[in-house]
C-alpha cells in the first residue's frame, strides 16, 4: 500500500488515476492551505497598509522564495509567477522575443508540446525568424547529435522539453545548454514533466529560461513559474501593462518596476502561489530521490507487463520518466480509455497536445498512463485487467 495515497482525498474509493501527466491530484495540506488563504487569511498583496494585507504580502513573497530554493535559483527575483507554463513561454516569446530580427533562427524538437511550438511560430511570423526542428533518436529522445549539426550562429534560442509529455524521454539538458551556448543561443527548458519526477537545479543545468506549471507538481491550477537569469530578466521589456508592474504613471510617460514585478501585471495569483509553496514543502518532505525511485519502479513493471501482450505497441525509451504511451492493434485509444474508465481506471487518450509527434509516430493518437508519487502496484494491476477486457471486447 502506498504510504502517501491517503493524503490525496481525490483518490478515494479505490480510483486508479493514471492521468497525472495531465494534472496531478492535490495532497490535503495543499487543499487546506488554499482554503485558509481564501478564508481567514485572505487579503490582497503589495497594496494594503493594514496588517492582514502585509501578512499576505509576506506569505506571497515567501512562496516566491520557496520556489526559488526548490529549483536552485540564485535569487527569488528570478522567479516570475504566471498562470502556467503556457503563459510563461508566451511571456518569453512576447518580451525577450522582441530582440529577434529577420533571419534569426529558433530550434525546437519533434516531440514538443503545442505550447512550446505555437508561441514561437507566432513570434517567427511577426519578426521574420525561422523555425528549425530537431529530429528524435530511434527510442524517442531529442537527438542532440542532430541538434549540434543543425545549430548555427543564426540561432538565438533552443526550446526543448526536459521530459516528453508523451514518451517520458529525458533530455540531457546540460549538453543541450552547452550546444546552445556554443553558438550564442539561449536555452529554454519546458520542465512541466520534469519537476514532478526529478530534481531540477537551474544552476547545474545551465539553461537560461525554465518554465513549469504548478498543477502537475501537486499544486493548484492557475499558477506557473518562469525562471530566467537575472541579467536576462533585467533586459526584458514588460509584456502586459497595468497595475503592480509600474514605477510611475503619467499620461506623458510610464516607468516600470524591476523584475519580477515588471512581469506580473494586475492582482497576482496569491492563493495559488501559496498552494504551490505548500506542494513543494510536501514533495521535499518525502524527498525527490524517493519519489523518482518509486515512480521508476512502477513504470518499469508496467512496461514489462504491457510488453507481454503482442497487440500492444509501446512508445518511448525503457527509462521513461513516469509516462507510458501505447497503442493496441485494432482499437482506438479513445475506446481503450472508455473501457478502462468503466473499470475505474483513468488514463489519457488522444494526441496529448503533440500532433507533430503523433505524425512522427505514424498514429493519430495514443493511450497514455502516467505514474506519480501516489501511484501504487494496484494501479498497474487495474490497468492490466482493464486492457485484458479491452482485448476481449474487441476480439
Amino acid at each position: 500500500m502506498n504510504a502517501h495515497r491517503h493524503n490525496f482525498p481525490g483518490l478515494a474509493n479505490n480510483w486508479h488515476y493514471l492521468d497525472s501527466a495531465a494534472t496531478a491530484h492535490k495532497p490535503q495540506i495543499v487543499i487546506d492551505t488554499v482554503s485558509r488563504a481564501l478564508g481567514e487569511d485572505y487579503a490582497t498583496v503589495h497594496r494594503g497598509v493594514y496588517k492582514r494585507s502585509a501578512d499576505m504580502t509576506l506569505a506571497y513573497e515567501a512562496a516566491r522564495a520557496r520556489v526559488a530554493r526548490y529549483i536552485g535559483a540564485g535569487s527569488a527575483d528570478e522567479i516570475v509567477f504566471t498562470k502556467g507554463a503556457t503563459e510563461a513561454i508566451n511571456l518569453v516569446a512576447q518580451s525577450w522575443g522582441q530582440s529577434l530580427n529577420p533571419g534569426d533562427r529558433i530550434l525546437l524538437s519533434t516531440l514538443e508540446h503545442h505550447s512550446n511550438i505555437v508561441p514561437w511560430q507566432m513570434l517567427a511570423a511577426r519578426v521574420g525568424a525561422i523555425l528549425d526542428v530537431c529530429p528524435l533518436t530511434v527510442d524517442g529522445r531529442i537527438d542532440l547529435d542532430a541538434a549540434e549539426a543543425l545549430l548555427t550562429p543564426a540561432h538565438k534560442l533552443v526550446a526543448f522539453a526536459q521530459v516528453s509529455n508523451v514518451l517520458g524521454s529525458v533530455l540531457d539538458a546540460k549538453r543541450a545548454a552547452a550546444l546552445a551556448h556554443n553558438v550564442g543561443a539561449k536555452l529554454l527548458l519546458d520542465a512541466c514533466q520534469s519537476v514532478p519526477h526529478m530534481k531540477v537545479d537551474v544552476a547545474a543545468l545551465g539553461a537560461d529560461f525554465i518554465v513549469f506549471s504548478g498543477h502537475k507538481l501537486y499544486g493548484p491550477t492557475g499558477v506557473g513559474v518562469l525562471w530566467a537569469r537575472g541579467s536576462i530578466l533585467a533586459e526584458m521589456p514588460p509584456w502586459q501593462g497595468g497595475g503592480a508592474m509600474i514605477d510611475k504613471v503619467t499620461f506623458a510617460n510610464t516607468t516600470y518596476a524591476p523584475a519580477p514585478q515588471r512581469f506580473e501585471a494586475g492582482t497576482p495569483m496569491i492563493v495559488e502561489a501559496l498552494g504551490l509553496a505548500a506542494a513543494i514543502d510536501y514533495v521535499e518532505t518525502i524527498g525527490m530521490e524517493t519519489i523518482a525511485a518509486h515512480e521508476a519502479a512502477l513504470t518499469k513493471t508496467a512496461r514489462k507487463e504491457l510488453r507481454t501482450t503482442n497487440a500492444i505497441t509501446l512508445y518511448g525509451p525503457e527509462d521513461a520518466a513516469g509516462i507510458i504511451s501505447f497503442a493496441m492493434e485494432g482499437v482506438h485509444p479513445h475506446d481503450i480509455g472508455t473501457i478502462l474508465d468503466e473499470e475505474g481506471v483513468a488514463i489519457r487518450a488522444g494526441h496529448h497536445c503533440a500532433q507533430p509527434l503523433m505524425a512522427h509516430l505514424g498514429v493519430d493518437a495514443t493511450a497514455r498512463a502516467s505514474f506519480w508519487l501516489y501511484s501504487e502496484d494496484s494501479d498497474v494491476e487495474a490497468l492490466l485487467r482493464g486492457l485484458h477486457r479491452v482485448k476481449k471486447v474487441f476480439g
